[in-house]
């Protein structure tokens, strides 16, 4: 039940990430919705899988950086999970570059930290 929590959470996060940011848009006219669900999908996917690799890699630089280099960490996940969202599925999830990913994983990070505290749901395993 938590995996399906997350992905409706990230899927909330995602449409939020797709109107508000400029440079991220979702290719498919009518049913951008099911683009929004399956790319949620794979996200999700991603951060359970191949995120915590990355953060456990990128440690030396994270804390170099004060936490800064996480922001990057998150735009990574963003940008494989828009690349194998485009190349498994064909959906349409478009980033226009570096600065409209790092946008949008900022919001993802931070609607996803909203509703998941207006819900309940604390992430941690």
């Amino acid at each position: 039940m938590s995996f399906l929590i997350r992905w409706l959470v990230t899927a909330i996060a995602v449409a939020a990430a797709v109107w508000l940011v400029p440079g991220i848009e979702l290719i498919g006219g009518d049913s951008a919705w099911i683009g929004i669900v399956i790319f949620a999908l794979i996200l999700s996917l991603v951060n359970i899988s191949v995120k915590p690799l990355m953060q456990i890699l990128s440690l030396p630089i994270t804390v170099i950086t004060l936490g800064i280099f996480y922001l990057i960490v998150n735009t990574i996940m963003l940008y494989l999970a828009a690349w194998l969202a485009n190349g498994l599925f064909g959906i349409g999830f478009w980033i226009s570059g570096f600065g409209s990913a790092f946008l949008a994983s900022i919001v993802i990070s931070i609607v996803s930290a909203v509703v998941n505290s207006l819900i309940g749901n604390d992430s941690r395993p």
